[in-house]
């Protein structure tokens, strides 16, 4: 795995991902160019059952005390039949209007497009090809990130892992 998460394809899809603020739009754009469905739509297939409490180092990204909620989102980011992100997502609920929680919390809706109306912008805090502790062991890129306002409170850290399938090109078949 470790000459295919240094691929071009995957510079490429890097670079794609920089220039947004929002890894849905990323991925959508990235779809779209790779020709991984008729529609480049993202969709998030949220496990309900999963959940995750922030620790300690999630809290002080996030810049919350111990007391204060945070809740948890764990998905799998879909375009067309391909997984590209399985992706873990703490967020401040009380930083987000109460419709947005409850989109969040009742659809597949991305965490992304949920929050488009704050304005958000990324802040990413590592990034590595290949494995990660942190992510499935056929990942080939793995990035985190902290999701901030304009007036830099944060909204969400992300823990992002991109599957093989970000290197698939359908273009021309």
């Amino acid at each position: 795995m470790a000459l295919t998460a240094c691929t071009p394809t995957v510079r490429r899809f890097e670079t794609v991902l920089a220039a947004h603020d929002s890894a849905t739009q990323a991925l959508t754009e990235w779809c779209g160019l790779q020709g991984l469905a008729p529609v480049p739509e993202i969709r998030a297939i949220a496990d309900r059952t999963a959940a995750e409490a922030p620790s300690p180092q999630v809290r002080k990204v996030l810049g919350i005390g111990a007391d204060e909620l945070v809740a948890f989102r764990h998905v799998r980011l879909v375009c067309g039949d391909s997984v590209l992100s399985v992706a873990k997502n703490w967020y401040v609920p009380a930083r987000l209007t109460a419709d947005m929680n409850r989109v969040l919390e009742t659809t597949d809706t991305p965490f992304g497009k949920v929050v488009a109306a704050l304005d958000f912008h990324r802040e990413r805090l590592a990034s590595r090809r290949g494995q990660s502790d942190t992510c499935p062991p056929d990942t080939v890129l793995a990035q985190q990130a902290v999701l901030r306002l304009a007036d830099g409170r944060a909204i969400s850290m992300v823990v992002e892992c991109y599957t093989p399938a970000i290197l698939k090109d359908h273009r021309g078949t």
